[in-house]
């Protein structure tokens, strides 16, 4: 079988959906990888790279021929059209957003596969796309909003004085924000977090952040993400978010649930109360947004001298570190799919991790959160 790897045509998109590493395994396991000429320049992988690993470097339709295709981000228009009858497509291919395109996969009839819906199990671990993307995300944000603030981060003794440390905030401790509280840690700065999950009190603190907030009975989803908050709750958290941000240099907002809009957190009122030359950074802007005033891709100053931040696709300039770990998660997640006495493909739908990314087959939407009503 072949298995196809497009360059990604999105804008600004840097990532590639395999790396040298992951075309030696697929060949290994009777795969024959077909890479897209330039697929991995954005991110430093140069096509000597793969065909030196045994991939055949290819155009895009040949490409798009293969029984099996891996993305990072969901196919372009003119993509869709080369998909046909049978084929498999994995990738983060963004469902809750995109439900037209759902419906378009099913008339292709192919088999799509969306990783952001993987189950967050034990056994999914090594194939979770969300978390091994959020990691490096967090780590980023935090260093770029370092890179905009005026100041410095760690106290700095010298014969001239001290120089106090930054006042770091994070809001959301998911896999995003732990790392943004141990990257602020590891740079010397006094970081504070908040979340509304039972489990995110002691995360915090284990890295040496302090924990600000209260949390919510029953504030979890199975899933492992936070439920939307009652207006009661909403405004307690709000107030204690709106005191404790006056103080604070950098704060870092990472708090998005699949398939809804990013929770409001911080308002412009609360912007207005911060310190001049303080930084504020919304990794969430793509999904709505937690600050008022946040704009994808863009840095935004008030009439107060604060700056908001807003993130888009962030990952993705971070494109080498990010692609070793994208590749090496669909190669996990491919591994389920193929039998390994025949070397052929198995789609066992009774498995929980490939019912539960498994969007259409057979020419019918089958995820249970997309299948049209009745």
């Amino acid at each position: 079988m072949k298995i196809g790897i497009p360059k990604e045509r999105r804008e600004g998109e840097r990532r590639v959906a395999a790396s040298p590493e992951t075309i030696k395994r697929y060949k290994a396991i009777g795969l024959e990888p077909v890479v897209e000429r330039g697929a991995g320049q954005g991110a430093a992988i140069p096509d000597d790279a793969f065909a030196a690993a045994g991939a055949i470097l290819a155009d895009t339709a040949a490409v798009w021929q293969s029984d099996i295709v891996l993305k990072v981000q969901r196919p372009i228009d003119e993509e869709m059209g080369f998909l046909r009858q049978g084929q498999i497509l994995i990738g983060a291919l963004d469902p809750y957003m995109n439900k037209d395109q759902v419906e378009a996969y099913a008339r292709a009839g192919i088999s799509a596969f969306a990783m952001e819906l993987l189950p967050r199990t034990t056994r999914a671990q090594a194939m979770d796309v969300l978390s091994s993307q959020a990691n490096l995300a967090g780590y980023k944000a935090l260093v770029d909003a370092m890179a905009e603030y005026p100041r410095v981060l760690p106290m700095m003794m010298t014969a001239a004085g001290t120089v106090t440390p930054a006042k770091v905030f994070i809001v959301g401790a998911g896999v995003a924000g732990l790392q943004a509280i141990a990257t602020a840690k590891r740079m010397g700065a006094v970081v504070t977090a908040t979340d509304v999950r039972p489990a995110a009190k002691e995360e915090i603190e284990s890295l040496g952040g302090k924990f600000v907030g209260f949390i919510p009975e029953g504030a979890a989803t199975k899933g492992g993400y936070a439920r939307p908050l009652t207006p009661e709750e909403q405004k307690k958290q709000q107030e204690i978010v709106a005191e404790h941000l006056r103080a604070q240099d950098i704060v870092v907002t990472t708090a998005q649930v699949p398939g809804r809009k990013a929770p409001r957190i911080i308002t412009a009122a609360m912007v207005a109360g911060m310190k001049p030359g303080s930084i504020l950074f919304d990794m969430a802007a793509e999904s709505g947004g937690n600050i008022e005033g946040a704009e994808p891709g863009k840095t935004v100053e008030t009439e107060n001298g604060v700056k908001i931040i807003g993130a888009k696709n962030l990952v993705s300039r971070i494109a080498p570190a990010a692609t070793v770990l994208y590749a090496k998660n669909l190669l996990n997640f491919l591994q389920l799919l193929i039998d390994p006495k025949t070397k052929e493909l198995k789609v066992d739908t009774q498995d929980e991790l490939i019912k539960g990314t498994l969007l259409t087959q057979s020419g019918s939407v089958v995820h249970d959160a997309f299948k049209p009503a009745a």
